[in-house]
């Protein structure tokens, strides 16, 4: 086996170059039909999903395919190699089957036991298999790979440990609110039907929502989805189905939008959910000023918001007497100011924290000048103020003399983010590419939850005692499938000295009917059925035995051993291994009994 996996994930990458690195079906098809095309691998599949793209191939030469899938991955993503590079990660023969298993089990994923990543494994498989890009490796890969992944969740409590991306995106949007609670009475607009639209339009049905609207730009998949969610006797909902170019009328009567569709731009602007809003409230939206100001940063309070730095609160700082950047204006000091955290004061302890003795004195009369900015068309008493700061500034410069350092005494208070309104519109964009404008987590009103905001909130997610659990099954597995692979590797091995051994007989009993041409039929019968015998029962033990040693770990020189004993034809061990490759053939040998020992 040399299985060999060549990939980047949502734990490897940031989620702006997993989205450019995205593939659609087109590229994935053309993905798998040069990886085959390539020297080194004869067999390729593609696991692409929202939180990783990654390449298996089983090659024959580790270095040569390790540069073949990567330059493969970077041509087919769009991203240079030397920018994707860094973000790849390469396992190799166990370790690659160790990481499929532990993708099934949900292990890797963003929300760890989710079990949608089973239904994209399968799908890899299915793609591979139509066009014959999968051969006896990866197949028997994948499919172990699904049955861990269903033991997984029927053996242990790893779905306590996780959801789905839907479940998890929809408890982000209610800020800590039960999901059912939060969304009784809403009114929900679905964009896309696939897979992951149609759950999370069955999880909103189930939770309450009062009505869902689905947008797709095949009409007749809209309607069929909103008619089963209509009929079903779970999500028993009002549903209807509209056209794209509906979305914004729509989303001026919608609670929650959720999209994931296909689309390699923009679905959702950052305009068009300020002009639903608008249309809700009547008031104009802009981008509060209390909140993040980087246009991927979230609303505050949702998962990926951010607590602004300040400065500690002090009666010679006033909300009027702003701190002046680091390095701006302040002439002639001796401390690098650029590498002063902007949450700590440029004057006093927290300034001087960690300095050394010299600089502390020079630093000290550097203050005790008044050159500072800070100083500046200051009052007398706050003047006053930095005399005494000097005089500190002298005193910690003696304590430093003696033991060398100043520790930092005072540490940054977080200042309060003002509370936004509550949002208007809630948005949860599941789609990579992004399908809504990341500038909408800047928008008051809106309320937006990504694949970006649920990575960083995931990280945080407590794991569950479960978890161990499966990757002890995890672990078993791999060896297992090792043992297998390994077996297997020898059976074209076992098969062609069988194979040998019965054109042997064959040839002794032509040989004896020669010499006894009055042999009749029912003795000959049993004679040849006698020396069958005798040569399968020679053979069993030895090559049951050679099977069981092959799937040993370091078993694999046992098939090369048993080539040299019996002086085995490379080129028939070959054709018989090309044969059991062949799910047909291994079927038709498996039914006929051929070359199989006693019972």
């Amino acid at each position: 086996m040399s299985l060999l996996v060549v990939g980047l994930s949502h734990r490897s990458a940031p989620v702006s170059l997993l989205e450019r690195a995205s593939l659609n079906a087109d590229d994935r098809v053309k993905l798998l039909q040069d990886t085959v095309a390539a020297e080194p691998a004869t067999e390729a599949a593609v696991l692409a999903t929202c939180n990783r793209i990654e390449l298996y191939a089983d090659v024959d030469k580790f270095h040569a395919g390790v540069a073949e899938l990567s330059t493969l991955l970077a041509q087919h993503s769009g991203v240079g190699l030397e920018e994707l590079t860094p973000y790849l990660y390469v396992h190799y023969e166990d370790r690659a089957v160790h990481h499929l298993f532990s993708v099934a089990c949900g292990l890797d994923s963003m929300v760890v036991g989710e079990g949608q990543i089973l239904g994209q494994i399968k799908d890899s498989l299915a793609r591979a298999q139509e066009l014959h890009t999968a051969g006896r490796l990866l197949n028997d890969l994948f499919q172990q790979a699904l049955r861990v992944g269903k033991r997984a969740h029927s053996e242990t409590g790893i779905d306590r440990a996780g959801q789905s991306l839907v479940t998890f995106g929809l408890e982000q949007l209610s800020a800590g609110a039960p999901v059912a609670d939060w969304a009784r009475g809403k009114k929900a607009l679905v964009i896309g039907a696939g897979s992951m639209s149609s759950l999370a339009a069955a999880t909103l049905a189930r939770a309450g929502v009062a009505e869902v609207v689905i947008a797709n730009r095949t009409q007749e998949r809209a309607e069929r989805l909103a008619r089963i969610l209509t009929e079903g006797d779970d999500t028993h909902v009002p549903a209807r189905a509209v056209p794209m170019d509906a979305v914004p009328a729509e989303l001026t009567r919608a609670d929650v939008a959720v999209s994931c569709t296909g689309a390699t731009g923009l679905v959702l602007t950052a305009e068009a959910i300020a002009a639903a809003i608008e249309g809700r409230t009547g008031a104009p939206v802009a981008a509060p000023h209390d909140g993040p100001t980087d246009p991927a940063a979230p609303y505050a309070g949702s998962a990926r918001s951010r607590t602004a730095p300040a400065a500690r609160p002090d009666a010679r700082e006033t909300a009027t007497t702003p701190l002046p950047p680091a390095g701006a204006g302040e002439e002639n000091c001796p401390l690098d100011l650029a590498a002063v955290e902007p949450a700590f004061s440029l004057l006093g302890e927290s300034a001087v924290a960690g300095i050394d003795a010299a600089t502390l004195e020079q630093h000290g009369a550097w203050v005790d000048g008044g050159t500072s900015l800070l100083e500046r068309d200051r009052t007398r008493d706050a003047q006053a103020e930095a005399g005494a700061d000097a005089e500190l500034i002298t005193a910690l410069a003696a304590t430093a003399a003696t033991v060398g350092r100043v520790p930092e005494r005072r540490r940054p208070e977080p200042v309060a983010v003002l509370p936004r309104p509550e949002p208007v519109l809630s948005v949860l964009d599941l789609a990579m590419p992004r399908d809504v404008d990341a500038a909408v987590h800047r928008l008051a009103g809106a309320r937006l939850v990504d694949i970006e905001s649920l990575a960083d909130a995931s990280a945080d997610a407590p794991m569950a005692a479960d978890v161990d659990q499966v990757r002890r099954i995890v672990s078993d597995e791999v060896a297992a499938f090792g043992a297998a692979q390994r077996a297997a590797h020898i059976t074209p091995t076992v098969v062609a000295l069988r194979t040998m051994a019965a054109d042997v007989v064959s040839s002794e009993i032509a040989r004896l009917e020669g010499r006894l041409p009055g042999l009749d039929d029912k003795h000959r019968a049993e004679i040849t059925q006698t020396v069958r015998r005798v040569v399968d029962k020679l053979l069993h033990a030895p090559t049951v035995r050679v099977k069981q040693l092959a799937a040993e770990p370091g078993g694999a020189g046992y098939a090369d051993a048993l080539r040299t004993l019996f002086d085995l034809d490379q080129e028939t061990v070959a054709a018989v291994s090309r044969a059991v490759s062949d799910p047909v053939a291994i079927d038709d040998h498996v039914k006929n009994g051929k070359n199989r020992g006693p019972a």
